[in-house]
């Protein structure tokens, strides 16, 4: 789930990803929700930002029924980008949230 810089909402065109994640978890299992961030900022800011965007996912699970127990929320904040490059498409591809599954 991809996220506009600087920002935790989730954007609208993410939504249906969410609403995918709580009908899978109907059946059981769980999910670590891995936040991130881009390269900018301090390591301190972006911790704190993947979080407030695990958080987010964490809601919006929520709220299509996932329960709590189901849910992990870590942040790896800047510490591991999916793209190392230094131009917008690659900061926008680390502005993310991943979804770990875990054993049903």
């Amino acid at each position: 789930i991809y996220f506009s810089y600087d920002s935790s909402t989730i954007n609208p065109d993410q939504i249906s990803i969410c609403e995918d994640v709580a009908q899978y978890l109907e059946n059981g299992g769980g999910v670590i929700l891995e936040g991130h961030g881009d390269e900018r900022g301090s390591r301190e800011y972006n911790v704190a930002l993947g979080e407030r965007r695990a958080r987010s996912v964490e809601h919006a699970l929520r709220m299509s029924g996932v329960d709590r127990k189901q849910m992990r929320v870590v942040s790896y904040g800047k510490e591991k980008p999916a793209n190392l490059g230094h131009s917008e498409e690659a900061r926008a591809q680390n502005r993310r949230v991943e979804l770990s599954y875990e054993a049903k």
